[in-house]
């Protein structure tokens, strides 16, 4: 499957626009590729193929003079460990689990949209990266297999990457680009 920059942009737009996000991709440039995310998380590239994400937190006070706000200031050594890799399928759920608070997919019944053509959407963002791409999040859901996201149950813990009560993510990871989906949320 592949995808055009108008059918990326507009699935990213439309998922995501009742979410507190952070959607960006940039080169990868590194073999150990938590130095690019680094580099994403502080807003010191762009998307190499000029697509645009999303961005809420651009406006946001908080962020004058600290590029990487909402994220945290943390190392790649730090940020390593917590993501772990999960397969294709988990990955498509959750970049549907996070158009919300709660990184649930009861996000879904708020959208027009059948769940179908909303994995669609989701599909289509993902084609960006190719098949080869790999995925890695920072939300765990316990009693799941390795490797994989059940959405299916209620219990969740997360490795928070930002200043906020709770963040959740997806970082795509691809031979030439990386890219980043976060939702933020504070109780």
């Amino acid at each position: 499957m592949t995808v055009d920059q108008q059918s990326w942009e507009a699935a990213v737009h439309h998922l995501y626009r009742d979410a507190y996000a952070y959607i960006a991709t940039g080169p990868r440039r590194h073999d150990d590729w938590t130095l690019d995310v680094v580099a994403v998380m502080a807003r010191a590239v762009t998307d190499p193929r000029g697509w645009t994400g999303q961005d809420d937190a651009a406006e946001d006070p908080a962020r004058r003079g600290d590029p990487k706000y909402p994220f945290a200031d943390h190392s790649p050594e730090y940020i390593a460990p917590r993501l772990h890799e999960i397969d294709r399928a988990s990955a498509e759920n959750l970049l549907l689990a996070l158009t919300e608070d709660g990184c649930t997919l009861s996000n879904l019944r708020y959208f027009d949209e059948s769940p179908d053509e909303l994995h669609a959407m989701a599909r289509s963002i993902l084609a960006r990266y190719g098949d080869d791409a790999t995925f890695h999040t920072n939300v765990h859901k316990p009693d799941t297999a390795r490797g994989t996201l059940d959405f299916t149950t209620t219990s969740r813990s997360y490795s928070p990457l930002s200043v906020y009560s709770e963040d959740s993510g997806l970082v795509v990871v691809a031979d030439t680009e990386m890219g980043m989906f976060w939702n933020f949320a504070d109780y």
